[in-house]
């Protein structure tokens, strides 16, 4: 049987029992007859305070362990769980044992440090160098929790809704987005491939064509949309674009559903309860971590959950907006104009300024949207949307999918891309063509906004962006 945790223990109704905890130290302060060491287990942002009466006279053992106990050792200590007389804890620990598991010296035998981790404050570009000890901390330890509990937020609304879970390929032979931006996956032995100054032969490759890490699960979630009729992804996508900024990773989580039977207004609809399901999950389930965000990350972080919650989200056209924007064009660095695709700025004006609230931008022009996007009847836009909310911009972005074989096909030409690359795709065009819509949701920028941290590498595990893939 597992031990409990501290967030079992700190819940527990009736104290003054004997309980064993098991953590790693956060700090240990010594005051008159006292020794404090306070205890996590990263199943909570608290910790367990651990109190030692030296008066009471400790064992040897027990004595010699203490001296030893550093920030950063893992223990485990036995004791009698009693009401905390200190202010801001339920409970703390009058410990009777404990067993140093693991050290965590400060300083090595020659003076040099040792655990990094020491009772200070640490800058994040600090802690990415050692990503894989930053869980440790109070920030990290937070993010990953609020990052499990949408993750896990995700899955019961689709499960909740009938949508199916699949798992699309990692590998693939087809470019979803049309841009090319994708890494390569080859067995070819490039090295020597480069002294003979020939072209690869792709026929003797692992897959015998050029193939890739996949940029989205889209065009395959469309292929079991149209037999599940609701389907969704969340999984793993790449990027090869050497992007050096606090938006963009080369490896990251997209969430993607598909429906089949569904226009651009019931994709709407779903991607607007979708965020207000996993913001209400998230405060209602996340509070600690939260106020953490709140008070030392970002102020204001809960008070935008809360509006995107109770708010309408405003709907408007593409070509609404940008009449909108270019109303006060003297505002932004990039003059809007129709044609263009919005920046951040002009997102964050229209949630701030404008809507004073979300907003979903939809029939954005063809010409800078993906090839699959269902055509409108004026033959310049397209039935895309864009969900942006306050603080952020840009969130979620879908749309109705094309189900006209020719048209699908005269797009995909006019992107120059190779139609025979898609003849799966367009099969689905070919046999029991039906309406269908679906969107994207990155799953790193939707933790982002939760927690407000500024940086997207900070809120996944290991961030692997250009000229990094340690750990």
């Amino acid at each position: 049987m597992l031990y409990p945790l501290i967030k079992e223990l700190l819940d527990l109704e009736a104290l003054s029992q004997n309980i064993t905890v098991r953590g790693w130290v956060r700090t240990k302060r010594e005051l008159k007859n006292l020794t404090f060491i306070e205890v996590n287990d990263g199943s909570c942002f608290s910790g367990l305070q651990c109190t030692f009466d030296r008066e009471k006279g400790l064992d040897g053992g027990i004595t010699g362990a203490l001296a030893k106990i550093t920030t950063g050792a893992s223990v485990e200590i036995q004791g009698l769980l009693v009401p905390s007389p200190a202010q801001g804890q339920k409970a703390e620990l009058a410990a009777a044992g404990i067993v140093l598991l693991g050290g965590a010296p400060a300083e090595n035998s020659d003076g040099t440090a040792a655990y990094p981790l020491q009772k200070k404050r640490h800058s994040l570009e600090f802690l990415r160098e050692i990503s894989h000890l930053r869980a440790r901390t109070n920030t990290f330890g937070a993010v990953m929790r609020v990052r499990n509990r949408l993750a896990f937020g995700i899955h019961r609304f689709f499960q909740d809704r009938g949508f199916f879970y699949i798992n699309t390929p990692v590998i693939t032979a087809s470019d979803a987005e049309g841009a090319g931006a994708m890494f390569q996956v080859t067995t070819l032995d490039l090295g020597e491939l480069a002294k003979s100054g020939k072209a690869p032969d792709y026929t003797k490759d692992f897959f015998g064509k050029p193939s890739y890490l996949t940029v989205s699960g889209q065009l395959e979630g469309e292929t079991y949309a149209t037999a599940l009729s609701r389907v969704y992804t969340f999984g793993p996508t790449f990027r090869a674009e050497n992007s050096n900024t606090t938006r963009h990773l080369a490896e990251f989580w997209m969430v993607e559903p598909e429906m089949a039977f569904a226009s651009l207004a019931d994709n709407m609809d779903l991607a607007e309860d979708f965020l207000k399901f996993l913001f209400t999950l998230v405060r209602a389930e996340c509070d600690e971590d939260l106020r953490f965000f709140d008070t030392h990350i970002e102020k204001g972080i809960i008070a935008a959950m809360d509006q995107v919650i109770h708010a309408s989200f405003t709907r408007m056209s593409y070509t609404d907006a940008v009449a909108e924007l270019e109303k006060h064009k003297d505002k932004f660095e990039f003059s809007p104009y129709w044609g263009c695709d919005l920046q951040s700025e002009h997102e964050k004006f229209l949630t701030g300024e404008i809507a004073g609230g979300p907003v979903i931008v939809t029939d954005y022009p063809k010409d800078i949207k993906a090839f699959y996007m269902k055509q409108n009847d004026d033959g310049k836009t397209v039935r895309a949307m864009d969900v942006l909310v306050p603080r952020l911009g840009e969130i979620i972005g879908g749309s109705q999918r094309e189900d006209d074989l020719s048209r699908l096909e005269n797009r995909i030409q006019e992107a120059g891309m190779n139609i025979r690359d898609y003849w799966w795709y367009l099969d689905l065009r070919r046999y029991g063509t039906v309406p269908h819509s679906g969107f994207g949701l990155g799953f790193e920028r939707l933790v982002q906004y939760v927690t407000g941290m500024a940086n997207i590498r900070d809120v996944i595990p290991y961030p692997r962006s250009a000229g990094q893939a340690d750990f």
